[in-house]
């Protein structure tokens, strides 16, 4: 089923792109896929399957309690991948046990800021030192910090000053179908408050 999805995906940024629009996409992968002997390999084959689509247009995010199962096994795995073009982001980052040997072992490029923790961050002392907290570790290991959850102008406004510039949720659009993405995308403008520091969207699959 995860390989599937990843083939749906390509087949989607070139759908997309036969239309002039090109951008990326995160698959969610589990610990159990990426321990599979074969996962490289059928990997290769399957961005072989489409030439046009650059291997850096995917991400690829595993959950932190999947990739601690096995984090030696997960990191080479990951790291296999990587010399392909493909990148890793570590999803709901701060919901199991984080560790800062995993962050450092595991070869992820993305964290992702579980959106428990930026839901109430505004009312919230303790969810918004866990959200400066992860940002902080993400600029110290030199990674890139992603929201997830973005539900109002507010918090985008507060994440753009503590450095996180890139999100997901509501805040910027609903789910919607894959026909309607490029239609959306070209005439979206950001909203006011974030012109300083521009917020970007990350669309996932």
């Amino acid at each position: 089923m995860g390989e599937w999805v990843i083939r749906e995906a390509l087949s989607q940024l070139q759908a997309w792109s036969s239309v002039g629009f090109d951008t990326r996409v995160s698959v969610n992968v589990s610990g159990q896929l990426l321990l599979q002997p074969t996962f490289v390999e059928n990997l290769t084959a399957i961005l072989n399957d489409f030439p046009t689509i650059s291997p850096e247009c995917l991400t690829l995010e595993v959950l932190e309690t999947s990739a601690l199962e096995d984090v030696a096994e997960v990191a080479e795995t990951m790291r296999r991948c990587a010399e392909l073009g493909v990148e890793f982001a570590v999803d709901d980052f701060g919901t199991g046990y984080s560790s800062l040997t995993y962050l450092k072992r595991l070869p992820a490029s993305l964290l992702k800021i579980d959106q428990s923790f930026i839901r109430d961050m505004l009312e919230d002392s303790d969810d918004m030192a866990i959200v400066k907290g992860v940002i902080s570790l993400a600029t110290a290991f030199q990674r890139e910090v992603i929201a997830e959850g973005l539900e109002n102008s507010e918090q985008g406004e507060k994440l753009l000053t503590l450095g996180c510039d890139l999100a997901q949720g509501y805040g910027i659009a609903r789910p919607m179908a894959a026909e309607h993405v490029p239609e959306w995308a070209k005439p979206w403008v950001q909203d006011t408050t974030w012109q300083q520091h521009p917020m970007q969207q990350c669309l996932r699959i």
